[in-house]
């Protein structure tokens, strides 16, 4: 089942599976900004990363001197989630820890993820509540595609990104689905850089933020736009499939990255991990506004 919200100028909808965003319109020109998972391509929307973000180094973990396995990105995007509050404007969903969660992580957990239209916004919120007497170790993020082109009659390379603020940001390099931080760089995000599928040929392009930023998708031949924004997140994830050539990109603001190539496969030592102490509460939220 599916959850929509709408104002005078904006609707979304959402998936109850994964509290996946899985349309983004414009109630004006009825243009679809998110893309809509065709699986010759890759066939999701918008899903939600946790416990982890990205993969393992393969595909397991350590805690407590115990093994366990994850698929790349977690199991949050393909479980089902309880819708526990609506709104015209708004819906609230909610994860929790159960028996098959805890085979392969064993943490007990509240998942919220809540979706907010605000004129030609939308606010993503996520919650994590730790409910135990120990502490919570876990990773989140978004993964939302955008349609590049936006629009009938240009193409992926009209189109480029535009960082915000316009500085260097340090660059993570992947090396098979794992981040290389030996070869960590600075990245060239003082500019705009125009879009093109050749981009992505060694997988995401992964920098480290910090503060407000927002990275904003444009052409010059049109007025159509999106824009994520968020503020503190310390990593975000640029991504389009290659090499097939696919008509979307993926803004992904995350807590977390991939393992490291020379991970120790603790999940306490892991890169970007965060750490909930008993009984508190970590809240995030990004915004996508459209144009």
């Amino acid at each position: 089942m599916s959850v929509i919200i709408e104002m005078e100028t904006i609707k979304a909808e959402i998936s109850e599976q994964g509290a996946e965003l899985i349309s983004l319109k414009s109630k004006d020109s009825n243009l679809e900004y998110l893309w809509q998972a065709n699986p010759d391509h890759w066939a999701r929307h918008a899903p939600v990363l946790f416990p982890i973000v990205g993969a393992l180094k393969d595909g397991k973990y350590t805690y407590q001197e115990k093994t366990y396995q994850l698929s790349q990105h977690g199991f949050a995007r393909d479980s089902l989630f309880s819708l526990v509050e609506q709104t015209p404007t708004s819906a609230l969903f909610l994860l929790e820890s159960n028996d098959q969660t805890k085979e392969n992580y064993p943490f007990d957990f509240q998942l919220y993820i809540a979706y907010e239209l605000q004129e030609s916004t939308l606010k993503v919120s996520y919650k994590v509540v730790n409910p135990t007497n120990e502490d919570l170790y876990f990773s989140i993020g978004g993964h939302p595609a955008f349609n590049v082109p936006l629009e009938e009659g240009l193409t992926f390379d009209d189109y480029y990104l535009e960082p915000t603020p316009m500085k260097s940001r340090i660059t993570l390099p992947l090396k098979n689905g794992q981040i290389d931080s030996e070869n960590r760089t600075l990245g060239q995000t003082n500019t705009t850089f125009a879009l093109s599928h050749e981009l992505f040929h060694e997988d995401a392009l992964i920098f480290e933020t910090k503060g407000r930023n927002a990275f904003s998708i444009k052409s010059e031949k049109s007025k159509h736009s999106v824009t994520l924004s968020y503020d503190d997140f310390p990593y975000v994830g640029i991504w389009s499939t290659y090499p097939v050539q696919s008509p979307f990109v993926c803004i992904e603001p995350w807590f977390g990255v991939a393992d490291t190539v020379e991970t120790s496969g603790q999940l306490t030592e892991k890169l970007g991990i965060q750490k909930l102490s008993s009984h508190k509460t970590m809240k995030t939220s990004y915004t996508i506004t459209i144009q």
